[in-house]
């Protein structure tokens, strides 16, 4: 555990411009500093994970995404589109489709259905209007596009966890190393720097670890955001593609 702590500490020692003494001063560093460096290294490593995964996920997105509004604008079937469309399974935009035919197919039949019956001489029943279907398809789309935007945003709230609270833990590490270092300056009774140096020095060195966590964090976290915001704005053009051509065309089932 004290090696991936000096080797957290090391990088953050580049990152600063410390140099190589990083590493002993983590060696020579008390239970309760190495304590907050191992707390601060594991919002590090969990947050790093997220950033790689997410830029994987997105990136898988947003290939699928044009890749399939390609096939939706060339397609002239719309069942066909359907069929392809259960293959991506990255794609929001996809899925909106996907939910919004369903939906929309099964309305449909059973408004033929209910036709079928009335020429048949069965008792009347409701019919689904034109305006009704439409609503139906507008719900699904919406849920769906919800519950796509609350997936992309899995995980973010860590990064913005991360973000605002590290400083603060290195903070406290930091707080805590002075008291030390000033608690052996008083027994010691001597008042030189050289004395007390090197105890603020590491004492410094948890709020430099949590600065390095949170920067990071705080930068993918906007990068995400940003990301998914257009994202959003995308399922909802595209939402309203599809309400349009339903409407305005008949979909062959």
């Amino acid at each position: 555990m004290d090696s991936a702590l000096i080797g957290f500490l090391a990088v953050v020692g580049i990152m600063f411009g410390t140099g190589s003494s990083v590493a002993g001063m983590v060696a020579q560093a008390g239970p309760m500093a190495k304590g907050v460096l191992l707390v601060l290294l594991v919002f590090s490593i969990i947050s790093w994970a997220i950033i790689i995964h997410k830029l994987r996920v997105l990136k898988r997105v947003r290939r699928e995404s044009r890749l399939f509004l390609q096939m939706f604008h060339d397609s002239g079937n719309l069942s066909t589109l359907y069929t392809r469309s259960l293959r991506m399974q990255h794609s929001p935009l996809a899925k909106i489709f996907i939910a919004g035919y369903k939906e929309f197919k099964r309305a449909t039949e059973e408004s033929q259905l209910v036709a079928r019956r009335s020429g048949q001489g069965a008792a009347p029943a409701p019919n689904p209007s034109g305006d009704s279907i439409l609503f139906g398809v507008r719900r699904a789309l919406a849920v769906t596009a919800s519950e796509e935007t609350g997936k992309l945003e899995q995980t973010l709230i860590f990064l913005a966890t991360t973000g605002s609270t590290t400083p603060f833990i290195g903070l406290f590490g930091t707080v805590w190393g002075v008291m030390n270092a000033f608690r052996g300056l008083g027994m010691r009774g001597s008042a030189s720097i050289g004395v007390v140096a090197p105890g603020i020095a590491e004492a410094l060195i948890a709020t430099a670890a949590g600065l390095a966590a949170a920067i990071p964090a705080v930068m993918a976290y906007n990068y995400f955001v940003n990301k998914i915001r257009f994202l959003s704005a995308d399922m909802e053009n595209f939402s309203s593609l599809l309400l349009a051509h339903l409407e305005k065309h008949s979909v062959k089932l």
